[in-house]
């Protein structure tokens, strides 16, 4: 009981310590298990999510949805065209730029890594009280989207000639547990 009064009561610098380590954890779980199962399309799996959820997408909007680099997704745009699972057309507003879509092969690669993905975090999850499982989802999303405005807050604050918005995060009205477009964006999100 004194241990969850404890947490309950824990300051903003309390649990921002803990949680750091806690994502820290998380992160280098993350890491292994993407060594171990030698993991080679995280790249493919972020950039196909990214034009499900999204549509389709000019390289600059893509790396700026994806908080990459340009010329890191220019190159795995590449090998996604090469592949077939990435189409590229002009862009009707401006007949020198290209839109990049997600092609039925490569919707049928996105597919395939959700559900693998998806059954292997219910594996996890399995055990786990659905009140539980509510919350985890519920504040996970709250993270990710305090992170967002954070990150977008500090680089147009620190970078304005870089800044990009953001805008396919998820608010509160599009919870992830109540709306069929936030259970797909739920699904997609971990990629």
């Amino acid at each position: 009981m004194a241990a969850q009064q404890t947490q309950q009561t824990a300051t903003a610098d309390e649990a921002a310590a803990q949680l750091g380590e806690q994502l820290g954890r998380f992160f280098r779980l993350i890491a292994a298990w993407k060594h171990r199962s030698r993991d080679e399309q995280g790249g493919d799996r972020l950039l196909l999510a990214t034009l499900v959820r999204c549509g389709p997408k000019r390289a600059t909007d893509l790396a700026a949805e994806t908080y990459l680099d340009l010329s890191t997704v220019s190159r795995q745009i590449r090998s996604l065209v090469d592949r077939g699972l990435v189409e590229r057309t002009p862009d009707p507003e401006d007949r020198r730029g290209v839109v990049l879509s997600v092609s039925p092969e490569g919707l049928a690669a996105f597919e395939g890594y959700r559900d693998q993905r998806n059954d292997e975090l219910a594996g996890m999850l399995q055990e786990w009280p659905g009140e539980d499982r509510h919350d985890l989802v519920r504040l996970f999303t709250r993270l990710n989207d305090d992170f967002a405005r954070h990150h977008d807050e500090y680089f147009s604050q620190h970078h304005p000639q870089h800044h990009h918005s953001h805008h396919g995060q998820q608010h509160a009205s599009a919870h992830p547990a109540t709306s069929s477009a936030g259970a797909q964006g739920a699904k997609g999100a971990a990629q």
